[in-house]
């Protein structure tokens, strides 16, 4: 579903992404680690267009990414998702609906406010959500175009325990979608991913939970 060839990129002269080529397949859950500055946001934003690649290809479900017609597959959740504070929960979720039809699915408004546990608060301001309701409402939106590839940088950041639990159950019910997310928490990693992308150097190296822990654990990486 997302297939990287020899991809670099540069950041004033200076390597970020170095030579890096990955495969995530189908259905696939696979987190990206590394430290603070190994260039995670510089990999998805690159993987997204975002920003200008030097060297390498990228395809997303087979098409490549710089052609627009990958973007009905993708859905993307930023770390810091920009909603407007004067409408209610449901009024975004509406709003960004719009954006790509001409048409609201009123059953799928439903079954997504219902998913992200926001049914009751649907006509509450989202000014007056607390940052987990305000991250699930992101979620939800992101939901709501059924892409069948999501990427999401950081989507539990700055939340309390109880808005992390909410957001991976919520991840963990995608059964049938591709999703690649950044993170810092190896325990949330290994309650969702099947896989770890492990950035450093401005490498990336592909492992599966177990051989990441029989690997690193041990030394103290995270």
């Amino acid at each position: 579903m997302i297939e990287v060839a020899n991809l670099t990129t540069a950041y004033k002269k200076k390597k970020v992404l170095d030579d890096v080529s990955i495969m995530i397949d189908k259905e696939e859950k696979c987190a990206l680690i590394g430290r603070n500055g190994a260039g995670k946001s510089t990999f998805i934003h690159s993987l997204l267009n975002l920003l200008p690649i030097t060297n390498g290809k990228i395809l997303i479900n087979g098409i490549d990414h710089k052609r627009n017609e990958w973007k009905k597959h993708v859905a993307y959740l930023p770390e810091k998702f920009q909603l407007y504070p004067h409408l209610t929960g449901e009024e975004n979720l509406r709003f960004f609906a719009s954006l790509n039809t001409s048409k609201i699915d009123e059953k799928r408004i439903e079954e997504i406010l219902k998913l992200v546990h926001l049914w009751e608060a649907r006509n509450v301001k989202s000014k007056q959500y607390s940052k987990g309701m305000l991250q699930r409402l992101g979620l939800g939106i992101m939901l709501y175009y059924d892409a069948k590839i999501l990427i999401l940088d950081e989507p539990t950041s700055g939340l309390d325990p109880m808005g992390r639990a909410d957001i991976l159950s919520i991840l963990r019910s995608l059964h049938d979608k591709t999703i690649l997310l950044s993170s810092h928490h190896l325990d949330e990693v290994k309650q969702l991913c099947t896989h770890i992308a492990y950035l450093e150097n401005g490498k990336i190296t592909k492992y599966s939970i177990a051989e990441f822990e029989s690997i690193f654990m041990g030394e103290g990486k995270r």
